[in-house]
Formats: C-alpha cells, structure tokens, sequence
C-alpha cells in the first residue's frame, strides 16, 4: 500500500508542472499561442514558439503542438473554454523539436498528425534538444511522436467545405521539413519557421538561398495574415523582417567571402545595425555569421 502511494505521489509531482498560457484571437477563425521572443530554458520551459487553432466550423485543426506534451495539453485545455470542438488534424510545419515535442499529446487523444516526408527520417534521440534545456517538469510525459501522414509536394485537406492547402518546401529552406498552410477562405498562411517576425531567425539547418525562394513564393500568395513560428505580427508585413534579414545576411556574407575576408573578421564586422533591436539578436546574430559564411564558403 504505501509503495502505491510512493507511486501515485512520484506521478502527480512529475505532472504538477503547469505553464500559463494564454490564446490570442488573430481573427473570427483562429487563435494562436504566441511564445516569448526567448531562446528556450528552464525559467521559459520551451514557450517560444506559436501553436494555432483554427476553427473549421465542427472542428479544429492545429498548427505545430509546441515544445512539450505538458504545453499542447494546456492549448487544447484553454480552447476548450472558447469553444469544445473535436480536433480533426495536427500539421507540423518542421521537425524542429520547439514545434512538434508536444505530439504525444495529440496521439493520445486520437488526432491525425500530419507533417513532411522528411520526418521519416528523424531518429530517436535518447535526450532531445529540448529536454536538456528546460525542466524535468515541464518535460513530464514527453515523447518523440511523429506525423503519420507525410506530405510530398502539395496536399489538400477538406473539412467542412473548406479547403486547407499543405505546401512542402521539399527542400532544405528553414530546415529540410518545412510546410506552409494556406487556407484561402480564412486569407491566412501559416508559414512555420519560413517567418520570424520581432526576433532574429535561426538558420543553423537552413539554406539561404531556398529560404529567399520560398519566402518569394509566400509572398505572391493572396492573404491577409501570414503567421510565423515566432512573433505576434500577422499582418502581410509579418513576412519582411525574416526576408530582408536573410537576403542582407547572404549579400553581406557574399561580398566578404569574395574580398577574401577570414570568419573571424566577417563575424566581428558584419553587424547589420538595422535589426539591432529585434529580440536575440545579441545571442543569434553573430552565429548566424559565422553560420552563413561556411555555408557560403562551402557552396563557391
């Protein structure tokens, strides 16, 4: 009796952890879980980046499931206070693990998860980026769970009479996995991490050159709010920060490399003042430089 009651304590102390979120209404159809403009650690707990619902009239679907099983259940809990609908699909925009560590959550609820052909290729890691970064909390009940329907190139979705167009990059942009989500009745794309608005991009597993080219394709989409997987700006112009950071960061990069500057000095000299402002730009930046110039150097 007291090795069950030893048992039952261990598993409400694992699970006591309790983020505080709260849902943003974008328009008459979607809500989004905006994260802080913050690398991840144990005061954030993995809360920077976005995960949406959108109402499909008798059901949801939602964008990315976030950076735990602890944080997708507490969306779904606050979306069910708006409004108690079945949650038909889960799309993960990439596999990177801020966007998509909160899938066991779904799984457990018997929802479709839907993501890029390239998660086939994501391994089981003993201990994720994540988990080593926030608290064993906050982590509580995690699992590496993968999308089940894989999209190659262009898929449809239709719910309720409305189309949902899944558009995969199908090659390496933001990461090798990207997808954006259009859904032309509501005017709004959900672009993953193809847009960071109010804090400088990450682009270790990115290809600048791709990047630019599908931020092109974006942009010639008919919309009204493009939503990114970090920041709150979803207007059209959530698209221009992450556009013009990433094409100034290949010229200038490109022009040292041709002048035959060394890392060190392109690093140190590459400063980009006009986005000095944006949230980790004093953590990022010079990473992205040094990031950049080897991947630049790589490609001549």
């Amino acid at each position: 009796m007291k090795l069950l009651l030893l048992s039952v304590l261990l598993l409400n102390s694992l699970f006591a952890f309790e983020y505080t979120l709260s849902p943003t209404k974008v328009n008459s159809n979607t809500y989004c879980f905006f994260g802080l403009p913050e690398v991840m650690n144990e005061k954030n707990n993995g809360n920077i980046s976005n995960s949406c619902y959108v109402n499909m009239g008798d059901s949801y679907i939602v964008i990315d499931s976030g950076p735990s099983y602890l944080y997708a259940k507490s969306t779904h809990a606050n979306m069910k206070e708006i409004k108690d609908l079945p949650i038909s699909y889960l799309i993960n925009t990439h596999g990177h693990d801020d966007h998509y560590l909160g899938n066991a959550y779904y799984k457990e609820i018997g929802v479709e998860i839907v993501g890029s052909k390239e998660f086939k290729n994501v391994e089981i890691v003993q201990e994720t980026r994540m988990q080593s970064r926030i608290s064993k909390e906050a982590y509580a009940g995690t699992k590496q769970v993968f999308p089940s329907t894989l999209v190659d190139g262009t898929k449809v979705l239709e719910l309720n009479g409305i189309k949902v167009y899944l558009e995969a990059v199908d090659k390496r942009a933001h990461s090798n996995s990207d997808i954006f989500i259009h859904i032309p009745k509501y005017e709004t794309i959900f672009a993953g991490d193809l847009v960071f608005s109010e804090r400088i991009p990450v682009i270790r597993d990115g290809n600048l050159n791709n990047w630019i080219e599908a931020l092109e394709k974006i942009k010639t989409i008919k919309a009204k709010h493009i939503i990114g997987g970090h920041g709150e700006i979803v207007d059209k112009s959530s698209i221009d920060s992450t556009y013009n950071y990433i094409k100034t960061l290949r010229d200038k990069v490109a022009f040292a490399l041709e002048d035959g500057d060394e890392l060190d000095d392109a690093v140190n000299n590459i400063k980009m003042e006009d986005f000095k402002e944006y949230k980790t730009y004093s953590e990022q930046h010079k990473p992205n430089v040094a990031i950049a110039y080897r991947k630049l150097e790589w490609e001549q």
